[in-house]
């Protein structure tokens, strides 16, 4: 995790946030907008409904090159990624000796032709330090790996982000869920992903930092996009049942626990070769002794994290990850890790809330529907 005692960083859109009225917070180590004057529940809404333009240059970026860069990087994680295409996304997990998740992070393998050997690589703000360090000195023999300091990362999210993209940069429209190309701003090359952090539809953009401001700015002048900010990014991540880590995945995690297994490519379950394989494989094939799962209250009180969840007879059997209220479903939503013989979606659990015994039930993630493009 960051170092709090370190003086905070700032993204090259920090000026920007500060004249859009943002109320700033410190955030993996940098100064980062938690919410505009809109509020929390409207950019939540509005990222749903429309568009939302997020700040996530604190995100660390990074190119791995090498002879057999897939084959080298696959010795760290469990995913396929000999298997990228060009062009193609993959999400997965470094992997420490025990199975356990030192990170979650984005692989994409260039379409150009001439980056056949090279990766680019997406890893957490809180991270990215101990990602980049990991990740070099342990194929320091078979691959260079170089971080992007000087790029900034933008996030729009939401059903009208084609439509507004496509205004400026044409090639977007036609992009495919999980593929990434480098396009063209105003002459400034960038990168392009349809990806995102929120269960919708977007993109995430790279993007020179010198050039991030005007984008934004450009961006931000249509009609259906609103800046957004930390608040809006967590609740819209926790109805789509995403993991943020440090809080639903960490070290004490396997995959298989975490709701993760369709990670581990087909390939990698049969020759293993990834850290902690003897464990995650037996996990798969005999099941893992805790779950990652929704959770509903069902009543109007949020479970936060570190909530404790207890079965119907006061028994603990696991602990809140992530909570809070979901703007799209009117309700509160929260996610944990139970006892795998609790997994089941409809389980009646109890929440303990400020000494109370409040009832829940076991729930099936996304809590909102996931609208990615898959055209």
């Amino acid at each position: 995790m960051a170092d709090s005692s370190q003086p905070l960083k700032f993204t090259p859109l920090d000026a920007l946030h500060i004249s859009l009225g943002a109320k700033m917070v410190p955030f993996a180590g940098y100064s980062m907008p938690v919410q505009y004057p809109l509020g929390v529940l409207k950019e939540h809404i509005h990222t749903r409904t429309a568009a939302g333009l997020f700040d996530v240059s604190h995100m660390g970026q990074g190119e791995l090159s090498g002879a057999d860069v897939a084959a080298a990087l696959e010795t760290l994680v469990p995913g396929d990624l000999q298997g990228l295409k060009p062009g193609q996304i993959r999400y997965t997990v470094l992997l420490n000796d025990e199975g356990g998740i030192l990170d979650d992070l984005m692989v994409t393998r260039p379409a150009e032709a001439e980056k056949e050997d090279t990766l680019y690589l997406v890893v957490n703000a809180a991270c990215k330090d101990q990602d980049f360090a990991h990740i070099a000195a342990k194929l320091a023999s078979r691959a260079k790996l170089v971080r992007f300091e000087d790029a900034a990362l933008l996030a729009l999210q939401g059903p009208s982000a084609a439509v507004v993209l496509a205004r400026f940069i044409p090639a977007a429209a036609a992009m495919g869920f999980m593929t990434s190309h480098t396009v063209t701003f105003e002459g400034t090359p960038i990168r392009l992903f349809r990806s995102g952090y929120t269960g919708e539809d977007g993109y995430e953009i790279s993007i020179p930092a010198a050039k991030a401001e005007h984008l934004a700015r450009t961006l931000l002048g249509q009609p259906e996009v609103a800046a957004i900010g930390l608040g809006a990014r967590d609740s819209l991540r926790l109805e789509a049942g995403l993991c943020l880590y440090g809080n639903d995945i960490d070290t004490t995690t396997t995959p298989v626990e975490a709701g993760l297994s369709w990670v581990i490519g087909k390939r990698r379950r049969t020759e293993g070769g990834f850290p902690g394989a003897e464990k995650i494989l037996r996990q798969l094939k005999e099941g893992a002794p805790k779950a990652r799962v929704g959770v509903q209250p069902l009543g109007k009180a949020p479970a936060r994290a570190h909530t404790e969840i207890q079965d119907a007879n006061g028994t603990k059997i696991g602990e809140i990850t992530s909570g809070g209220f979901g703007p799209s479903v009117n309700a509160p939503v929260a996610m944990g890790y139970v006892d795998a013989r609790f997994k089941a979606p409809g389980t009646k659990i109890n929440l303990m809330v400020r000494g109370q015994a409040l009832p829940a039930e076991v729930a099936q993630m996304p809590f909102a529907p996931h609208r990615y493009n898959k055209s």
